[in-house]
């Protein structure tokens, strides 16, 4: 093997270890016993691994014992924050995709005045950094009363992104014309071009952006710590912050957040574990690697 191969794969392990670890280290964490944990600090492995700090996460253990492990008491409503982080994701993602879907074919394919600077102000909004919306739309969330609702959760991000409408819009200038010019002939319309053609041929980058937008959603914090700190619209990433909130006095309960941590990626994890390899496949084919 020539020295600038070896040196490509120990840059790519390097790269490696280097994202995967902080994940391994919050695991290695979860599974310290609260007593061990800065006594066993250096060592890649607990030497006593335990399952408390989940059980206790999860309210599965009484709050005796979850003070004796380390714990303040406090619990996470895990089945609870799950369900709403997934119906704040999965609306944003299903809506969002579906709008930048529209949004792309009518830049690729529609004639209409000003489609051009339409979308160089789309493209412009690229460089808007998010923070700078977060003030106006909690005013008009709260103006609109909608504030701890979903509705009031899921409206500022419900139509589009600038990324995901430049995204579709590259791929459906990628789609032969000769298709929609055979489907004109057969008498379809534009809509059912739309739907019953184009649609069913980007599956690939719609469930990429599907699943971006999905992972993005769901480790969202800030939007939702200000318009849904009510229990009941309360996500996964706010119960989190509430769970460090109730540590105990002499310091942050760290293996129970860890634990929590862990919980709150399975679903996401779950998810990149069915759909990775055709988010890879999707971004390879649309040139964006």
């Amino acid at each position: 093997m020539k020295i600038g191969r070896k040196a490509a794969w120990l840059a790519v392990i390097a790269a490696v270890v280097l994202t995967v670890f902080p994940f391994y280290w919050m695991v290695r964490t979860a599974l310290t016993p609260a007593g061990d944990l800065y006594t066993d600090s250096t060592a890649l492995w607990p030497d006593h691994p335990t399952l408390i700090n989940f059980a206790r996460v999860l309210g599965l253990v009484d709050a005796e014992t979850a003070r004796a492990a380390g714990g303040s008491g406090a619990q996470l409503n895990f089945l609870l924050y799950t369900f709403n982080s997934i119906v704040y994701s999965g609306l944003i993602a299903v809506v969002q995709t579906f709008c930048c879907a529209m949004a792309g074919y009518a830049f690729a394919r529609l004639r209409f005045p000003g489609r051009d600077l339409a979308f160089t102000a789309i493209i412009a909004a690229l460089m808007v950094p998010p923070i700078f919306t977060i003030l106006p739309n909690f005013v008009l969330v709260k103006q609109l009363d909608l504030l701890n609702t979903f509705p009031g959760l899921v409206l500022p991000s419900l139509l589009m992104t600038p990324f995901a409408v430049f995204f579709l819009r590259q791929f459906f200038l990628s789609i032969p014309r000769d298709v929609e010019e055979a489907a004109t002939l057969e008498g379809i319309s534009r809509w059912g071009m739309f739907w019953r053609i184009v649609l069913p041929m980007s599956r690939g980058p719609l469930i990429t952006i599907g699943l971006t937008t999905v992972v993005w959603s769901w480790k969202d914090y800030l939007w939702p710590l200000l318009a849904g700190k009510a229990e009941d619209t309360r996500v996964l990433t706010v119960g989190l912050g509430v769970f460090l909130q109730q540590s105990p006095n002499r310091g942050p309960d760290w293996t129970g957040i860890m634990a929590g941590s862990v919980l709150s990626v399975i679903p996401v994890l779950i998810l990149l574990v069915f759909l990775g390899k055709r988010l890879v496949q999707s971004m390879n084919f649309s040139g964006i690697k």
